[in-house]
């Protein structure tokens, strides 16, 4: 199911009749648990105005790797159940990372008078987090393969 469903189109309004009510489930769980790894980063690290929001750029950078390791991992190193990608991709990693947050803080950032800041955040997130997510895809193939290779030694 798609995040952008407009219940006012009926052709989008059955997308969501036919999603099943246990992948929603987990999807919301997933999200929870994603979202609440995310706030307690945020209150543990918290950042000041004018200041690089370090937090969200890495919660942003390192969940696109786990992404990138997890959906490798479960479309070609394990047999996954059906679940396991709506929960831990969609749901906890959707959760955790958060481009709108990356969005607010940029304009905070300009706000606060480093416009400095703001171009490197603004061009750095989108840049690193398509890296991590190449990274975590090509460590985890790499792995793979070298696991592969000692079980048939």
């Amino acid at each position: 199911m798609d995040a952008d469903v407009d219940l006012r189109v009926p052709a989008q309004r059955a997308e969501l009749r036919r999603a099943p009510l246990a992948t929603l489930a987990v999807i919301s769980l997933g999200g929870v648990l994603g979202a609440l790894a995310r706030y307690g980063l945020g209150v543990a690290f918290p950042r000041f105005p004018g200041e690089f929001p370090w937090t969200t750029f890495a919660v942003n950078v390192c969940g696109c790797l786990l992404i990138g390791v997890l959906m490798v991992a479960i479309t070609e190193v394990w047999d996954a159940p059906a679940w396991v990608r709506p929960l831990l991709g969609v749901g906890v990693l959707g959760g955790f990372t958060t481009f709108s947050t990356y969005i607010v803080d940029t304009g905070q950032l300009l706000t606060a008078g480093a416009p400095r800041e703001a171009l490197l955040y603004l061009v750095a997130t989108p840049v690193m987090a398509l890296a991590a997510v190449w990274a975590g895809s090509a460590a985890t193939r790499t792995v793979a393969r070298r696991a592969g290779r000692r079980r048939q030694a």
